[in-house]
């Protein structure tokens, strides 16, 4: 259920207020282009900077919309603090997500016993499946192997989005998880090398922009097209670079507007990106096929 591409949303915004129905619009877009699965209030979705009533409505705006599309949804409800991880995950399950994905506690930094005790807490308050998500270049924490192996045996706990860079993560989890354990790569530009690793799909910024194509590529790997893996991966390459040329999501946000999808607005502290990284972003998309 929750393998191929998956796109880690961006949230629109108005006025200083969540855009709600140019969301809407932006999550029918992404299922009417293919995308495998959704996963509102990530990084990618400024989710540190939404209230927790903004929070809450992101997501379940996500689910009415993909309600009956058979497209799953992953809820974003981490924090640093286990308390409103809990209440974030209930808030998902009760509004029907078909799964929550939970951040490695940022700033607070805690060791790999209170990595485990915080996601074993939310996994035993929470009957929903849990994702981990290891992301160490945003929290400046990493998630060791030991640690998410040892977390695989926590019943509801599912598999982990890993956006840590190291190729060789993937092989040496699959070897000792339990049978089934899912990992989606949190890195477009190297999601071809997670894949051959022993990689599940990706939970994608790019997807954002280039649903259609990252959905093909997760396709043509399925079917071991890999003519058509690395055409795609050619096309796109130049694109996964420039979206994190600035602080994501600033670069993906502004492509989003340039196909008319949504603002490229930002919620301080965040800001729009420059006029230089607006250049690299159009040439990438260009490139890409995107736009002309």
């Amino acid at each position: 259920m929750f393998t191929g591409s998956l796109v880690a949303l961006i949230t629109p915004f108005k006025n200083g207020s969540v855009d709600e129905k140019g969301f809407e619009k932006f999550v029918a877009w992404q299922i009417a282009e293919g995308t495998d699965g959704l996963v509102p209030c990530g990084t990618t979705g400024e989710s540190p900077t939404l209230s927790m009533e903004e929070h809450k409505r992101v997501i379940d705006i996500c689910i009415q919309t993909a309600k009956g599309t058979g497209v799953p949804v992953i809820a974003g409800t981490g924090s640093n603090s286990t308390d409103e991880a809990i209440e974030l995950t209930r808030h998902a399950k009760q509004a029907g997500a078909d799964a929550a994905m939970l951040v490695v506690p940022y700033y607070n930094k805690p060791t790999q016993e209170g990595l485990f005790q915080h996601f074993k807490a939310v996994a035993e308050a929470v009957d929903i499946p849990i994702l981990l998500y290891n992301v160490p270049p945003r929290t400046g924490g990493d998630m060791q192997v030991d640690t998410v192996v040892r977390l695989s045996q926590v019943p509801n706990i599912i598999g982990i989005k890993d956006a840590s860079y190291d190729m060789a993560r993937p092989t040496l989890t699959k070897l000792k998880a339990k049978k089934g354990f899912i990992q989606l790569s949190g890195e477009d530009a190297s999601a071809v090398g997670f894949l051959a690793q022993g990689g599940d799909g990706c939970i994608s910024v790019t997807a954002n922009i280039a649903p259609r194509l990252c959905g093909d590529m997760h396709d043509a790997w399925k079917k071991r097209d890999l003519d058509k893996v690395f055409e795609i991966q050619d096309r796109l390459m130049p694109l996964h670079k420039a979206l994190f040329v600035e602080t994501s999501p600033g670069p993906v946000k502004y492509g989003a507007e340039l196909l008319g999808q949504s603002a490229a607005k930002m919620r301080l502290p965040l800001v729009e990106c420059t006029e230089a990284t607006k250049k690299q972003v159009r040439e990438a998309m260009i490139h890409a096929g995107l736009i002309n």
